[in-house]
């Protein structure tokens, strides 16, 4: 099993996979094509995608069951002890790490010091 997911990409791509596979909402396309022809298509969809976003996910035998790809996507996939995840980057940036609140919950102050 094959499904492809188009977000912004031009309309010709999208008359384009419907050759192979059936597109079952606007810009996802579901199907069984060999892994040569899938290979084929994704390298097709990578080309002519513009500015667009495109994700790839295929059934294979590993421990997930199935293996996927993504294009000019903000998140990305990350192999992890064998099993790959998505990595969303956060709201600063990729590299900057989440900001905390310092001190005490207003809760935690009342319960600490009484109703000041």
């Amino acid at each position: 099993m094959t499904v492809i997911v188009l977000t912004h990409c031009p309309v010709g791509l999208r008359g384009f996979l419907t050759r192979w596979l059936l597109e079952i909402s606007p810009g996802v396309f579901i199907g069984g094509p060999s892994a040569r022809i899938r290979e084929v298509l994704w390298a097709e969809v990578k080309e002519y995608a513009g500015n667009g976003r495109a994700l790839l996910a295929y059934s294979t035998n590993n421990e997930q069951g199935f293996e996927f790809e993504t294009h000019d996507h903000k998140w990305h996939p990350v192999d992890h002890e064998g099993l790959t995840l998505i990595r969303r980057p956060n709201e600063q940036g990729e590299s900057a790490p989440a900001a905390q609140k310092q001190g005490w919950s207003k809760a935690s102050k009342r319960r600490r010091f009484g109703n000041r």
